[in-house]
Protein backbone atom coordinates (compact mmCIF):
# COMPACT_ATOMS: atom_id res chain seq x y z
CA UNK A 1 0.00 0.00 0.00
CA UNK A 2 1.41 3.20 -1.07
CA UNK A 3 4.56 2.11 -2.03
CA UNK A 4 5.50 4.83 -3.83
CA UNK A 5 6.48 6.03 -0.47
CA UNK A 6 9.78 4.05 -0.97
CA UNK A 7 11.21 7.30 -3.13
CA UNK A 8 11.58 9.26 0.30
CA UNK A 9 13.45 7.18 1.60
CA UNK A 10 16.40 7.96 -0.60
CA UNK A 11 17.33 11.47 0.59
CA UNK A 12 20.57 14.15 1.83
CA UNK A 13 21.91 12.95 4.93
CA UNK A 14 23.65 16.26 5.26
CA UNK A 15 23.46 18.11 8.97
CA UNK A 16 22.41 21.69 8.02
CA UNK A 17 20.29 24.12 8.75
CA UNK A 18 18.25 24.18 5.60
CA UNK A 19 14.19 23.86 5.24
CA UNK A 20 13.01 19.87 4.20
CA UNK A 21 13.75 18.37 0.81
CA UNK A 22 10.69 17.81 -1.15
CA UNK A 23 11.53 13.95 -0.02
CA UNK A 24 11.08 14.88 3.75
CA UNK A 25 8.09 16.60 3.27
CA UNK A 26 6.66 14.38 1.10
CA UNK A 27 7.10 11.29 3.64
CA UNK A 28 6.07 13.48 6.81
CA UNK A 29 2.49 14.34 4.90
CA UNK A 30 2.32 11.07 4.20
CA UNK A 31 2.72 10.15 7.59
CA UNK A 32 -0.57 12.47 8.80
CA UNK A 33 -2.48 11.43 5.95
CA UNK A 34 -1.93 7.66 6.95
CA UNK A 35 -2.04 7.75 10.69
CA UNK A 36 -5.83 10.28 10.06
CA UNK A 37 -7.82 8.20 7.76
CA UNK A 38 -6.45 4.75 8.28
CA UNK A 39 -7.32 4.95 12.18
CA UNK A 40 -5.60 1.86 13.30
CA UNK A 41 -3.55 3.36 16.32
CA UNK A 42 -7.46 4.63 17.56
CA UNK A 43 -8.76 0.76 17.28
CA UNK A 44 -5.72 -0.59 19.18
CA UNK A 45 -6.78 1.87 21.94
CA UNK A 46 -10.35 0.67 22.06
CA UNK A 47 -8.85 -3.14 22.33
CA UNK A 48 -6.29 -2.53 24.68
CA UNK A 49 -9.02 -0.16 27.03
CA UNK A 50 -12.23 -2.77 26.61
CA UNK A 51 -10.47 -6.22 26.02
CA UNK A 52 -8.12 -6.00 28.73
CA UNK A 53 -8.82 -2.70 30.68
CA UNK A 54 -6.46 -0.79 33.97
CA UNK A 55 -3.37 -2.86 33.86
CA UNK A 56 -1.33 -2.24 37.21
CA UNK A 57 2.03 -4.05 37.69
CA UNK A 58 2.04 -7.77 39.15
CA UNK A 59 -1.49 -7.59 37.82
CA UNK A 60 -2.93 -10.88 35.41
CA UNK A 61 -4.21 -7.52 33.25
CA UNK A 62 -0.85 -6.21 32.78
CA UNK A 63 0.61 -9.62 31.41
CA UNK A 64 -2.75 -9.78 28.99
CA UNK A 65 -1.61 -6.74 27.82
CA UNK A 66 2.31 -7.76 26.98
CA UNK A 67 1.02 -10.79 25.20
CA UNK A 68 -1.40 -8.60 23.09
CA UNK A 69 1.28 -5.97 22.13
CA UNK A 70 3.71 -8.81 21.46
CA UNK A 71 1.23 -10.56 19.14
CA UNK A 72 0.37 -7.24 17.74
CA UNK A 73 3.61 -6.05 16.74
CA UNK A 74 4.79 -9.63 15.36
CA UNK A 75 1.79 -8.99 13.28
CA UNK A 76 3.29 -5.95 11.81
CA UNK A 77 6.86 -7.52 11.76
CA UNK A 78 10.29 -6.54 12.45
CA UNK A 79 13.67 -7.68 12.01
CA UNK A 80 13.80 -8.64 15.89
CA UNK A 81 10.62 -8.88 18.91
CA UNK A 82 11.53 -9.78 22.18
CA UNK A 83 11.28 -9.40 26.15
CA UNK A 84 13.10 -8.22 28.36
CA UNK A 85 12.39 -9.95 31.92
CA UNK A 86 11.58 -7.20 35.16
CA UNK A 87 10.49 -7.82 38.43
CA UNK A 88 8.09 -5.23 39.47
CA UNK A 89 5.95 -4.43 42.60
CA UNK A 90 2.32 -5.96 43.18
CA UNK A 91 -0.07 -3.78 45.16
CA UNK A 92 -3.59 -4.15 45.49
CA UNK A 93 -6.40 -1.74 46.25
CA UNK A 94 -9.10 -3.86 48.04
CA UNK A 95 -11.89 -1.60 49.37
CA UNK A 96 -12.17 2.01 50.51
CA UNK A 97 -14.17 3.93 52.32
CA UNK A 98 -14.59 7.29 54.61
CA UNK A 99 -16.71 10.06 56.17
CA UNK A 100 -16.34 12.79 57.89
CA UNK A 101 -18.08 14.06 60.86
CA UNK A 102 -18.72 18.14 61.55
CA UNK A 103 -21.44 20.72 61.82
CA UNK A 104 -22.57 20.16 58.24
CA UNK A 105 -22.92 16.35 59.21
CA UNK A 106 -21.77 13.08 58.18
CA UNK A 107 -20.18 13.77 54.73
CA UNK A 108 -19.00 10.92 52.21
CA UNK A 109 -15.40 11.36 50.98
CA UNK A 110 -14.47 10.82 47.51
CA UNK A 111 -11.22 9.26 47.97
CA UNK A 112 -8.90 6.52 47.13
CA UNK A 113 -5.76 4.83 48.33
CA UNK A 114 -2.06 5.73 46.89
CA UNK A 115 -0.21 3.30 45.24
CA UNK A 116 1.53 1.73 47.68
CA UNK A 117 0.04 2.67 50.38
CA UNK A 118 -0.16 0.18 53.69
CA UNK A 119 -3.96 -0.68 54.58
CA UNK A 120 -5.75 0.20 58.25
CA UNK A 121 -6.35 -3.44 58.98
CA UNK A 122 -9.25 -4.95 59.66
CA UNK A 123 -10.94 -2.04 61.29
CA UNK A 124 -11.21 1.93 60.58
CA UNK A 125 -9.11 4.43 62.15
CA UNK A 126 -11.41 7.52 63.51
CA UNK A 127 -9.08 10.81 64.58
CA UNK A 128 -9.40 14.29 64.65
CA UNK A 129 -8.44 16.25 61.45
CA UNK A 130 -5.64 19.01 61.27
CA UNK A 131 -4.98 20.45 57.76
CA UNK A 132 -2.13 21.70 56.59
CA UNK A 133 -1.64 23.93 52.88
CA UNK A 134 1.28 22.60 51.51
CA UNK A 135 3.92 19.77 52.55
CA UNK A 136 6.41 22.88 53.88
CA UNK A 137 3.60 23.93 56.39
CA UNK A 138 3.28 20.83 57.58
CA UNK A 139 7.28 19.59 57.96
CA UNK A 140 7.13 23.38 60.56
CA UNK A 141 4.23 22.46 62.58
CA UNK A 142 4.73 21.13 66.31
CA UNK A 143 4.21 17.48 66.53
CA UNK A 144 1.95 18.31 69.84
CA UNK A 145 -0.59 19.52 67.16
CA UNK A 146 -0.24 16.43 64.81
CA UNK A 147 -0.32 13.80 67.37
CA UNK A 148 -2.85 10.66 66.82
CA UNK A 149 -4.25 13.02 64.23
CA UNK A 150 -5.52 12.40 60.36
CA UNK A 151 -2.92 14.72 58.56
CA UNK A 152 -5.01 16.40 55.82
CA UNK A 153 -2.31 18.21 53.07
CA UNK A 154 -4.57 20.20 50.42
CA UNK A 155 -2.09 22.05 48.47
CA UNK A 156 -4.01 23.02 45.10
CA UNK A 157 -2.86 23.43 41.39
CA UNK A 158 -1.58 26.77 40.70
CA UNK A 159 -4.18 27.87 37.81
CA UNK A 160 -1.78 30.93 36.54
CA UNK A 161 0.74 28.23 35.09
CA UNK A 162 -0.60 27.46 30.90
CA UNK A 163 1.38 24.65 31.11
CA UNK A 164 -0.03 22.25 33.95
CA UNK A 165 2.62 19.90 34.02
CA UNK A 166 4.59 22.97 35.92
CA UNK A 167 1.82 23.22 38.12
CA UNK A 168 1.79 19.07 38.70
CA UNK A 169 5.24 18.95 39.84
CA UNK A 170 4.77 21.85 42.35
CA UNK A 171 2.12 19.68 44.03
CA UNK A 172 3.84 16.73 43.40
CA UNK A 173 5.59 16.50 46.56
CA UNK A 174 2.70 16.13 49.45
CA UNK A 175 2.03 13.05 47.49
CA UNK A 176 4.74 11.35 47.60
CA UNK A 177 5.96 12.71 50.77
CA UNK A 178 2.54 13.18 52.71
CA UNK A 179 2.72 9.79 54.86
CA UNK A 180 6.15 10.34 55.44
CA UNK A 181 6.26 14.00 56.78
CA UNK A 182 2.87 12.79 58.35
CA UNK A 183 3.90 10.36 60.76
CA UNK A 184 7.32 11.83 61.48
CA UNK A 185 4.77 14.22 63.85
CA UNK A 186 2.85 11.70 65.13
CA UNK A 187 0.01 11.68 62.52
CA UNK A 188 -1.53 7.93 62.29
CA UNK A 189 -2.84 8.42 58.48
CA UNK A 190 -2.76 11.03 55.56
CA UNK A 191 -5.21 12.71 53.42
CA UNK A 192 -3.30 14.44 49.98
CA UNK A 193 -5.60 16.55 47.52
CA UNK A 194 -6.06 15.13 44.09
CA UNK A 195 -3.57 16.16 41.95
CA UNK A 196 -6.06 17.79 39.69
CA UNK A 197 -7.80 21.04 38.01
CA UNK A 198 -10.80 19.25 37.86
CA UNK A 199 -13.11 20.24 40.65
CA UNK A 200 -15.27 17.14 40.34
CA UNK A 201 -15.78 14.07 42.26
CA UNK A 202 -13.00 11.45 40.73
CA UNK A 203 -10.06 11.25 43.22
CA UNK A 204 -6.32 10.57 41.04
CA UNK A 205 -4.28 7.87 42.68
CA UNK A 206 -0.31 8.07 42.22
CA UNK A 207 2.80 6.63 44.03
CA UNK A 208 3.35 7.34 47.15
CA UNK A 209 6.63 6.50 49.47
CA UNK A 210 8.01 5.43 52.96
CA UNK A 211 10.96 5.83 54.71
CA UNK A 212 12.88 3.78 56.85
CA UNK A 213 12.55 4.05 60.35
CA UNK A 214 9.52 5.74 59.76
CA UNK A 215 5.89 4.55 60.78
CA UNK A 216 4.12 3.75 57.61
CA UNK A 217 0.90 5.27 57.93
CA UNK A 218 -2.33 4.88 55.49
CA UNK A 219 -2.40 7.27 52.47
CA UNK A 220 -5.22 8.40 50.51
CA UNK A 221 -6.19 11.28 47.67
CA UNK A 222 -9.73 13.16 47.85
CA UNK A 223 -11.56 14.32 45.20
CA UNK A 224 -11.01 17.97 44.69
CA UNK A 225 -14.78 18.52 45.75
CA UNK A 226 -14.11 16.48 48.79
CA UNK A 227 -11.10 18.16 49.53
CA UNK A 228 -13.04 21.93 49.28
CA UNK A 229 -15.69 20.53 51.24
CA UNK A 230 -13.34 19.00 54.45
CA UNK A 231 -11.27 22.19 54.15
CA UNK A 232 -14.61 24.72 54.08
CA UNK A 233 -15.88 22.80 57.37
CA UNK A 234 -12.51 22.67 59.26
CA UNK A 235 -12.65 26.64 59.09
CA UNK A 236 -15.74 27.19 60.88
CA UNK A 237 -15.46 23.63 63.34
CA UNK A 238 -12.45 22.34 64.87
CA UNK A 239 -14.03 19.04 66.05
CA UNK A 240 -14.33 18.13 62.57
CA UNK A 241 -13.60 14.02 63.02
CA UNK A 242 -12.72 11.78 60.34
CA UNK A 243 -13.33 7.69 60.12
CA UNK A 244 -11.08 6.20 57.07
CA UNK A 245 -10.63 2.39 55.96
CA UNK A 246 -8.93 0.81 53.48
CA UNK A 247 -7.70 -2.50 53.21
CA UNK A 248 -4.62 -3.02 50.57
CA UNK A 249 -2.52 -5.80 49.94
CA UNK A 250 1.19 -5.35 49.68
CA UNK A 251 2.61 -8.96 47.72
CA UNK A 252 5.63 -9.74 47.01
CA UNK A 253 7.21 -8.78 43.68
CA UNK A 254 5.78 -10.42 40.60
CA UNK A 255 7.78 -11.01 37.08
CA UNK A 256 6.83 -8.73 34.38
CA UNK A 257 8.39 -7.88 30.69
CA UNK A 258 9.37 -4.86 28.77
CA UNK A 259 8.20 -5.92 24.80
CA UNK A 260 11.23 -4.82 22.06
CA UNK A 261 10.38 -4.08 18.43
CA UNK A 262 13.77 -3.58 16.75
CA UNK A 263 14.38 -1.90 12.77
CA UNK A 264 17.79 -2.41 12.10
CA UNK A 265 19.78 0.55 10.57
CA UNK A 266 21.44 0.37 7.73
CA UNK A 267 24.47 2.44 7.78
CA UNK A 268 24.37 2.88 11.52
CA UNK A 269 23.40 -0.29 13.08
CA UNK A 270 25.33 -0.23 16.40
CA UNK A 271 23.57 3.90 16.88
CA UNK A 272 19.92 2.92 18.89
CA UNK A 273 16.98 5.36 18.57
CA UNK A 274 14.44 4.41 21.40
CA UNK A 275 10.72 5.26 20.63
CA UNK A 276 9.08 4.05 24.01
CA UNK A 277 5.98 4.72 26.21
CA UNK A 278 4.59 2.33 29.17
CA UNK A 279 2.44 -0.58 28.98
CA UNK A 280 1.19 -0.43 32.42
CA UNK A 281 -1.50 2.03 34.31
CA UNK A 282 -2.71 2.73 37.54
CA UNK A 283 -5.86 0.33 38.11
CA UNK A 284 -8.63 2.84 38.19
CA UNK A 285 -10.12 3.35 35.11
CA UNK A 286 -8.86 1.52 31.54
CA UNK A 287 -5.33 3.75 31.63
CA UNK A 288 -6.61 5.02 27.89
CA UNK A 289 -4.67 8.39 28.30
CA UNK A 290 -2.04 7.36 30.73
CA UNK A 291 -0.22 5.72 29.26
CA UNK A 292 -2.17 3.59 26.63
CA UNK A 293 -2.57 6.64 24.17
CA UNK A 294 1.63 6.51 23.97
CA UNK A 295 1.57 2.69 23.86
CA UNK A 296 -0.54 2.77 20.08
CA UNK A 297 0.99 5.64 18.91
CA UNK A 298 5.19 3.52 19.13
CA UNK A 299 3.03 0.45 17.74
CA UNK A 300 1.47 2.76 14.90
CA UNK A 301 4.94 4.42 14.11
CA UNK A 302 6.45 0.65 13.37
CA UNK A 303 3.56 -0.01 11.15
CA UNK A 304 3.53 3.22 9.01
CA UNK A 305 7.30 2.46 8.68
CA UNK A 306 6.50 -0.75 7.83
CA UNK A 307 3.81 0.35 5.42
CA UNK A 308 6.02 2.93 3.43
CA UNK A 309 9.15 0.31 2.92
CA UNK A 310 11.22 2.47 5.15
CA UNK A 311 14.55 0.97 6.10
CA UNK A 312 16.07 3.35 8.74
CA UNK A 313 19.55 4.40 8.96
CA UNK A 314 20.10 3.97 12.47
CA UNK A 315 18.42 0.97 14.69
CA UNK A 316 15.19 1.90 16.11
CA UNK A 317 13.79 0.33 18.91
CA UNK A 318 10.14 0.53 20.20
CA UNK A 319 9.91 -0.30 23.62
CA UNK A 320 6.45 -1.20 25.68
CA UNK A 321 7.91 -0.64 29.01
CA UNK A 322 6.63 -2.16 31.88
CA UNK A 323 5.98 -0.99 35.36
CA UNK A 324 6.63 3.22 34.98
CA UNK A 325 3.50 4.27 37.56
CA UNK A 326 4.94 2.69 40.72
CA UNK A 327 8.97 2.19 40.42
CA UNK A 328 10.22 2.41 36.73
CA UNK A 329 11.68 -0.91 37.03
CA UNK A 330 10.87 -1.84 33.51
CA UNK A 331 13.29 1.17 32.13
CA UNK A 332 15.62 0.49 35.12
CA UNK A 333 15.91 -2.88 33.79
CA UNK A 334 16.31 -1.61 29.72
CA UNK A 335 18.94 0.73 30.39
CA UNK A 336 20.89 -1.83 32.91
CA UNK A 337 20.80 -4.43 29.68
CA UNK A 338 22.26 -1.39 27.34
CA UNK A 339 24.66 -0.51 29.83
CA UNK A 340 25.93 -4.59 30.17
CA UNK A 341 25.86 -4.75 26.32
CA UNK A 342 28.18 -1.42 25.88
CA UNK A 343 24.62 -0.31 23.55
CA UNK A 344 25.48 3.26 21.72
CA UNK A 345 22.09 4.92 22.33
CA UNK A 346 22.14 8.43 20.58
CA UNK A 347 18.42 9.36 21.43
CA UNK A 348 15.09 8.45 22.67
CA UNK A 349 11.76 10.00 22.29
CA UNK A 350 9.06 9.16 24.86
CA UNK A 351 4.90 9.35 24.78
CA UNK A 352 3.62 9.45 27.99
CA UNK A 353 1.03 13.04 28.49
CA UNK A 354 -1.87 11.50 26.81
CA UNK A 355 -3.67 11.51 24.03
CA UNK A 356 -4.53 15.21 23.27
CA UNK A 357 -3.58 17.41 20.50
CA UNK A 358 0.53 17.49 19.62
CA UNK A 359 1.99 20.92 20.14
CA UNK A 360 5.77 19.79 19.79
CA UNK A 361 8.34 18.24 21.62
CA UNK A 362 10.56 18.71 25.00
CA UNK A 363 14.07 18.39 23.82
CA UNK A 364 16.52 17.40 26.75
CA UNK A 365 19.61 17.55 25.01
CA UNK A 366 23.45 19.15 25.42
CA UNK A 367 23.73 19.11 21.79
CA UNK A 368 23.42 22.48 20.93
CA UNK A 369 23.53 22.20 17.22
CA UNK A 370 21.26 19.41 17.30
CA UNK A 371 18.37 20.92 19.10
CA UNK A 372 18.96 23.63 16.54
CA UNK A 373 18.51 21.60 13.67
CA UNK A 374 14.74 20.64 15.37
CA UNK A 375 13.95 24.00 15.55
CA UNK A 376 14.56 24.43 12.07
CA UNK A 377 11.80 22.37 10.99
CA UNK A 378 9.46 24.73 12.71
CA UNK A 379 8.18 26.43 9.53
CA UNK A 380 7.48 23.56 7.96
CA UNK A 381 5.84 21.50 10.92
CA UNK A 382 3.90 24.32 12.20
CA UNK A 383 1.70 23.40 9.53
CA UNK A 384 0.80 20.18 11.27
CA UNK A 385 0.17 22.03 14.59
CA UNK A 386 3.97 21.07 16.35
CA UNK A 387 5.37 24.45 16.96
CA UNK A 388 7.07 24.10 20.59
CA UNK A 389 10.35 22.66 20.76
CA UNK A 390 11.25 23.71 24.09
CA UNK A 391 13.94 22.56 26.38
CA UNK A 392 12.25 20.51 29.08
CA UNK A 393 11.60 16.83 30.18
CA UNK A 394 11.73 13.55 28.20
CA UNK A 395 10.16 11.46 30.26
CA UNK A 396 10.69 8.69 33.16
CA UNK A 397 11.35 5.69 30.97
CA UNK A 398 13.50 7.26 28.63
CA UNK A 399 15.79 9.37 31.77
CA UNK A 400 17.90 6.10 32.93
CA UNK A 401 19.99 6.19 29.69
CA UNK A 402 21.46 8.82 30.48
CA UNK A 403 23.59 6.45 32.51
CA UNK A 404 24.40 4.46 29.32
CA UNK A 405 24.92 8.10 27.69
CA UNK A 406 25.54 10.98 29.23
CA UNK A 407 25.30 12.66 25.86
CA UNK A 408 22.11 11.20 24.82
CA UNK A 409 19.55 13.32 23.41
CA UNK A 410 15.62 13.14 24.69
CA UNK A 411 12.17 14.20 23.74
CA UNK A 412 8.81 14.39 25.13
CA UNK A 413 6.16 14.44 23.02
CA UNK A 414 4.32 17.31 24.52
CA UNK A 415 0.85 17.45 24.00
CA UNK A 416 -2.06 20.01 24.78
CA UNK A 417 -1.95 19.74 28.86
CA UNK A 418 -5.12 21.57 29.45
CA UNK A 419 -7.25 18.31 30.10
CA UNK A 420 -4.73 16.06 31.04
CA UNK A 421 -5.01 16.16 34.79
CA UNK A 422 -8.77 15.99 34.75
CA UNK A 423 -8.33 12.18 34.13
CA UNK A 424 -4.49 11.49 34.90
CA UNK A 425 -4.72 8.40 37.57
CA UNK A 426 -8.47 8.21 37.68
CA UNK A 427 -11.23 6.10 37.21
CA UNK A 428 -12.16 8.52 34.11
CA UNK A 429 -9.12 7.91 32.26
CA UNK A 430 -11.15 5.38 29.42
CA UNK A 431 -10.94 4.95 25.91
CA UNK A 432 -13.83 7.77 25.88
CA UNK A 433 -11.93 10.53 26.87
CA UNK A 434 -9.38 10.08 23.56
CA UNK A 435 -10.53 11.83 20.52
CA UNK A 436 -9.56 10.26 17.49
CA UNK A 437 -7.77 12.80 15.48
CA UNK A 438 -5.91 14.70 18.12
CA UNK A 439 -4.65 10.60 19.43
CA UNK A 440 -3.77 10.07 15.54
CA UNK A 441 -2.08 13.60 15.19
CA UNK A 442 0.34 12.24 18.21
CA UNK A 443 0.86 9.24 16.01
CA UNK A 444 1.77 11.19 12.93
CA UNK A 445 3.81 13.19 15.05
CA UNK A 446 6.23 10.52 16.17
CA UNK A 447 6.87 8.81 13.10
CA UNK A 448 7.44 11.99 11.21
CA UNK A 449 9.92 13.86 14.09
CA UNK A 450 11.79 9.94 13.92
CA UNK A 451 12.04 10.22 10.54
CA UNK A 452 13.05 13.18 10.38
CA UNK A 453 16.22 12.10 13.46
CA UNK A 454 17.17 9.25 11.68
CA UNK A 455 17.49 11.03 8.29
CA UNK A 456 19.47 13.77 9.61
CA UNK A 457 21.88 12.80 12.53
CA UNK A 458 24.90 10.99 11.55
Amino acid sequence: MRKWILLCATISSAFTLCAQSDDEKDFVEACYNYALTENKAYHDLEYLCKNIGARLSGSEELEEAIEWADTLLNGIGADKIYRQDVTVPHWERGSENGYFYSISGRNKLKLTALGGSVGTGNYKISAGVVQFDSLEELEQADSNDIKGKIVFINKPFDETFINTFKAYSSCASQRFWGAVKAAEKGGIAVLVRSLSNSHDKHPHTGVMGYKEGVDSIPAVALSLKSADKLSEDLKVDTTVSLSLRVSTTIHKDALSHNVVAELTGEEYPDDIITVGAHIDSWDLGEGAHDDGAGVVQVIETLRIFNEFGYKPKHTIRFVLFTNEENGARGAQRYAEIARSNNENHILALESDRGGFSPRGFNLDSKNEALKAKIRSWKPFLEKFGLHDFSDGYGGVDIAPLKTVNENITLLGLNPDSQRYFTHHHADNDVFEAVNRRELELGTASIASIIYLLDQNIK
